[in-house]
């Protein structure tokens, strides 16, 4: 893949021409495509750094190219729209989709080289925030339809509940949620509950407050998130919450406030495990695979058919945290073109291994919480040891925001221990 390559997309040649002229001076390689087609063959085969891309094309419109490339995951680079006859609702609509700029034609010389240079600086941030677009969750049918329902919802500024087992990527759902431009605070624990609930609210004003997991907290901790519940429409917050427990359950047993969990089950939103729509384990391995050849740290490589077909029948306890990790392991320790059936068959079964082991610490004669708490507590001593310390790993491999996961291990009396270089 080229550095610093713009692709620049108009149907008139005298625009392409000009534009590649001005920013070939300024030291970029630039590729030209005239219509959404050519745009789109350019796209499948490699990643240019920047697209600068008009928004009314004889094919199909940019707009439409724009939202082709987000739903497919290939929207990993950042677009800058162009339009002679743009309206604000356009350049909204386009800012919506995942446009970073908007420029209207005739482009001034020092507005373009400017904005050019703004977005260029900011590649890296972009290719790493984009990595977690939605369509990293697949296009099934039950993918589909967890996509209208937040888009049905995307606009409203009521609280929001997603339900899922770990590892589903809720992290995805409440970006999609996430409007550009506009504060994403996500705390690294919930304790700021009973210190300050406030504080929070201030630093994502007009945006969006993401809680990772609510289904722990204690008492003190519900309560300070009823009093943020009741600020929302003053600091003009949209709160997305998520959790993995049945808050309904732990209602009934008095462990969380009845009317909190009222207030927040008034819009919920389940997410999937992976092995119900085990039909996009393939798209989405290859995905990950794209998205770390693209950003250069792995070499050109591919699953073989019988290696997807593999972990297309594969259960995946862990969802897609846990195919995100066990595809990274072998995309860097392949040493060939191709990712084997082997390959696969062999991390699958370590992986089984681990989980037996850790469930076979639990003794059977006590109660089910007491249960849960030897099992995340061993689950997540193993996971620490097995990645000596690196704690970023050991969260992708949870299924956690690495936040989370401090807030996690620390109720769990586990300590920390220094990354092994």
């Amino acid at each position: 893949m080229a550095n610093n390559t713009i692709l620049v997309v108009d149907d008139e040649l005298g625009i392409r021409e000009l534009l590649s002229e001005i920013l070939r001076d300024e030291g970029y390689s630039v590729a030209l495509a005239e219509n959404a087609e050519q745009a789109r063959n350019y796209r499948n085969q490699t990643r240019p750094d920047l697209v600068l891309l008009d928004i009314w094309m004889p094919d199909t419109d940019g707009i439409t190219l724009l939202k082709d490339w987000a739903n497919n995951g290939l929207l990993s680079m950042p677009v800058v729209m162009m339009s002679g006859h743009g309206t604000i609702d356009t350049a909204v609509e386009a800012t919506r989709v995942g446009a970073v700029a908007y420029l209207e034609k005739p482009i001034p010389l020092q507005k373009l080289l400017s904005t050019v240079g703004q977005v260029m600086r900011g590649s890296k941030q972009y290719k790493s925030s984009s990595a977690l677009a939605l369509s990293h969750l697949g296009h099934s049918e039950l993918i589909t339809e967890l996509r209208k329902k937040l888009e049905r919802i995307e606009n409203l500024k009521i609280p929001v509940l997603l339900i899922g087992e770990p590892g589903v990527g809720v992290e995805h759902c409440a970006r999609f949620l996430h409007h550009p431009n506009t504060a994403w605070v996500a705390p690294e624990s919930c304790s700021f509950l009973v210190e300050s609930p406030l504080t929070q609210l201030e630093r994502a004003k007009s945006g969006l407050l993401f809680l990772g997991e609510i289904g722990d907290l204690n008492k003190l901790e519900q309560k300070g998130l009823s009093l943020l519940l009741s600020k929302l429409e003053q600091y003009d917050v949209r709160l997305v919450c998520a959790t993995t427990r049945s808050l309904a359950d732990l209602a009934a047993q008095g462990v969380y406030h009845p009317k909190l969990f009222e207030t927040l089950s008034s819009l919920s939103i389940t997410i999937p495990p992976l092995r119900a729509h085990r039909e996009d384990i393939p798209e989405i391995a290859n995905q990950l695979l794209l998205s770390w050849v693209e950003s250069g740290e792995i070499h050109l490589t591919h699953f073989s058919i019988a290696a997807l077909n593999a972990l297309r029948n594969y259960d995946w306890p862990g969802n897609l945290a846990q195919l995100t990790s066990i595809v990274h392991s072998l995309a860097l320790t392949c040493e060939g073109d191709e990712i084997s059936v082997d390959a696969v068959q062999q991390a699958l079964a370590f992986s089984s291994r681990e989980a037996v082991s850790v469930v076979a610490d639990i003794p059977l004669n006590i109660s089910l919480r007491e249960a849960r708490d030897i099992f995340e507590k061993n689950y997540f001593e193993k996971l620490i040891e097995q990645e000596g310390g690196n704690m970023t790993r050991v969260a992708e491999r949870a299924g956690l925001e690495r936040t989370h996961l401090y807030r996690k291990i620390k109720s769990l009396g586990i300590k920390p221990r220094r990354q092994n270089y």
